[in-house]
């Protein structure tokens, strides 16, 4: 009886301190992506865009849903030698609107902003059905000051309109 009892005992235990360890686990979320250089200047990727490589400086930012919504949480990041870069972000943001954007390139012949792919939007909480720490945000980039040849080759394969 004592064996049995002792035996619930440190079950009891171990439950409790499980339950104790999950209340206080710490979110932490991976966020990936990469930064590209247009080089058709037609503000999405192609088969002739290229990986921003070592140097491109992007921003997490999550702030208040709120209207004017101050900023809660902030991170920079730079690209590795393949483009890419990743974000290690502490917390669960449920309430909060958090997106990457690109601040700055290393390329002087392929930094200006573009219009629609400055910023990428991500989730970060447990609580929309994604269990994965690792989120992955579109891919972000820069235009190059002078599109380079066979753009517009590439373009009219694509199905566009000549220009």
């Amino acid at each position: 009886m004592a064996k049995a009892s002792m035996i619930a005992l440190v079950s009891l235990g171990i439950c409790l301190s499980s339950l104790l360890s999950f209340c206080y686990a710490h979110d932490i979320f991976f966020v990936e992506g990469k930064v590209y250089c247009d080089t058709c200047r037609v503000e999405f990727e192609t088969k002739l865009s290229e990986p921003i490589k070592g140097g491109a400086t992007v921003k997490l930012e999550c702030r208040n849903r709120t209207v004017g919504g101050g900023i809660t949480y902030s991170r920079e990041a730079v690209t590795d030698e393949k483009g890419k870069y990743s974000i290690q972000v502490e917390g669960d943001h449920e309430e909060e609107i958090c997106e990457v954007r690109v601040i700055k390139s290393p390329r002087e012949d392929c930094n200006e902003l573009m219009e629609a792919w400055n910023k990428a939007r991500v989730l970060l909480t447990n609580k929309v059905g994604i269990m994965q720490p690792l989120r992955f945000a579109n891919s972000l980039g820069f235009l190059k000051k002078e599109a380079v040849p066979g753009c517009a080759q590439l373009l009219k394969e694509m199905g566009f309109p000549s220009f």
